[in-house]
């Protein structure tokens, strides 16, 4: 007696299925996804610049040490991330919009908890992460904003 297949047909996973329509095209999602685009691209900006910083300066204990290099890496590629999953949700897709809250909400945690160490950062890291705090800060501003959750619904 064969077994019967199971298919997915018809099955949809929410994550995945884009948001269409006026939605995205209004006045206030295009104002707040160029908002959102325009502060994780500064903070990528930033974030690359810091790790250019980084490597010129590698030579220099008193500017760089271990965990300069460790959080300058990790703060570009979250930034990557962060901007690639703004210009997704600008796009419509729900699961780039909810990783785009999760990723700017994280890291503005980490970042403060960056600042509030002592002795483990040089002041210029400190300084240079809060600036990508306070873009974050707009990021999470925008994308938990009240127009953005409605037209995200369900995600």
């Amino acid at each position: 007696m064969p077994v019967p297949a199971i298919t997915m047909v018809g099955m949809t996973d929410e994550r995945h299925v884009p948001v269409f329509g006026a939605d995205l095209n209004n006045p206030g999602s295009r104002k707040a996804f160029t908002t959102i685009r325009m502060l994780t691209g500064g903070y990528l900006a930033l974030s690359a610049l810091t790790l250019m910083v980084i490597a010129l300066r590698h030579d220099d204990p008193a500017m760089v040490n271990s965990a300069v290099w460790v959080r300058g890496v990790i703060v570009t590629v979250s930034a990557a991330f962060t901007y690639a999953f703004a210009v997704r949700a600008a796009r419509g897709s729900r699961g780039a919009y909810r990783r785009l809250r999760v990723i700017a909400a994280v890291m503005v945690v980490a970042i403060v908890v960056i600042i509030a160490l002592p002795g483990t950062f040089p002041v210029w890291m400190k300084l240079e992460q809060a600036v990508c705090g306070l873009l974050l800060l707009g990021v999470v501003a925008t994308a938990f904003g009240r127009h953005l959750r409605s037209v995200f619904a369900g995600a």
